[in-house]
């Protein structure tokens, strides 16, 4: 019997937990921290369990076994452990279930966004990390979202193919049995296409790129306090100028792949591709009209009726809707993504204007301070995942430190780094 541990309360653990709990050879557990969600699920799935709409076959029905608020409840002897909620509180879950966790587990997320891995080892602990399992997805196996909190869940498009990168634990290769357990989790599809290592996955983290540049780009000439009739289409209203942007931005991060390979020669970062590609690779068919990013964003049906996120207001009795800038495209995909591939290119000296368009219009509408004068070091950096949170100024040492040359994990040079950075007085943001 396979123990699993879901983190988290939204679409993904709605799905997650319909495919895990259909198993037979599972017990699940979701845990959520946010005040009243666990009571909120609870309360709302009813006895044949959340029914999840099947893409791409028969619906599944599941119930989890126990749904709880408290990590010190969570069952002992854990195998896997998943998070499938905003990253920007993977270090709150971290650091409540460090007590209650044993080595030799196994624990990811999806997805993993930038530097989950620094994240993990920098809670966790470089010995447990070492003698454990971390893995990460590039991005959700599907587009999914709720139809009725915590009875039906629709999986809108599972994508074709997703990375994902398992760091093994000592003594062990690099591990097909992680990515056997994470396929029946997640189902027959997508394919899980082994990643080259965590710079990779952090590098190829495509909410980073889409979310907040298509929020920019459809955003820049708008007046956001002007108030809409209803919530205008996310993907499907994005224009000519937004595809472009999202291939310029992706040309940024393919040269510092250039920068990175042409310094190091035996770095792997083949999985590292360009949007379009990984558009292509994710959804193939679903797309009906291929030209371009522009024209592949507006036909693929995994896409159709997602919608910018918004919040309701009332403008003389009527129900208006205004951008909700505090929602995951922003307090998640910029400073657990976008900004720390900004801060990988920074260390690598490659010149990012278009990226830094993005970051410092979404730094406006979050009321934060990233990138200031050209550089990460804005008074928001330390709630960031970005190296020059964890102390890193040149990159040789950001690679050799995280092991991103060989085949190790990274294990107890990133905790003696983190130590020495926290001795200059600069302890990172808890």
């Amino acid at each position: 019997m396979m123990k699993i541990l879901l983190c988290g309360g939204g679409n993904a653990i709605h799905v997650l937990s319909s495919y895990c709990s259909s198993r037979d050879d599972t017990h699940v557990t979701v845990l959520s921290l946010f005040p009243g969600e666990a009571d909120k699920l609870r309360d709302a799935i009813p006895d044949e369990g959340i029914r999840c709409i099947n893409d791409l076959g028969d619906d599944v029905y599941g119930k989890p076994n126990a749904i709880i608020s408290k990590a010190e409840d969570v069952p002992k002897d854990l195998d896997i452990v998943v998070f499938a909620l905003p990253s920007f509180t993977h270090e709150m879950y971290l650091k409540a279930l460090k007590p209650y966790l044993k080595p030799g587990v196994t624990i990811g997320a999806m997805p993993g966004e930038g530097g989950f891995d620094l994240c993990a080892i920098h809670n966790l602990g470089s010995e447990f990390c070492r003698h454990s399992n971390l893995f990460a997805l590039e991005t959700l196996p599907w587009a999914c979202r709720i139809e009725e909190y915590g009875k039906k869940v629709e999986v809108l498009g599972t994508k074709k193919e997703v990375e994902v990168i398992v760091s093994p634990k000592h003594g062990t290769t690099k591990n097909e049995v992680v990515t056997e357990v994470l396929h029946k989790l997640v189902g027959r599809l997508p394919e899980l296409d082994p990643a080259d290592n965590f710079l990779a996955v952090t590098l190829m983290n495509i909410n980073s790129v889409w979310h907040p540049t298509i929020s920019y780009g459809f955003y820049r000439k708008r007046d956001v306090t002007v108030p809409f009739d209803e919530p205008p289409l996310f993907y499907y209203g994005a224009d000519e100028y937004t595809g472009e942007k999202l291939s310029l931005i992706s040309d940024e991060v393919l040269e510092v792949k250039r920068v990175l390979l042409g310094k190091y020669p035996s770095l792997h970062l083949d999985s590292l591709h360009h949007v379009s590609e990984w558009m292509l690779r994710s959804y193939g068919d679903d797309i009906g009209d291929k030209t371009s990013i522009y024209t592949m964003l507006r036909t693929n049906k995994g896409y159709r009726g997602l919608t910018h996120p918004m919040r309701e207001v009332q403008v003389d009795g009527q129900t208006k809707y205004l951008p909700n800038f505090r929602y995951r495209y922003f307090t998640e995909d910029l400073p657990m993504g976008l900004v720390v591939t900004r801060g990988i290119a920074e260390l690598a000296g490659v010149k990012t204007p278009h990226m830094d368009d993005v970051i410092l219009w979404c730094q406006e509408m979050l009321d934060k301070e990233y990138l200031v004068d050209g550089e990460l070091k804005g008074k928001d950096l330390e709630s960031t995942r970005a190296p020059q949170r964890y102390g890193f100024k040149d990159l040789d040492t950001f690679m050799k430190v995280n092991h991103y040359l060989d085949d190790d994990a990274p294990t107890k040079a990133v905790e003696n780094h983190v130590s020495s950075f926290a001795t200059k007085g600069e302890t990172p943001a808890q």
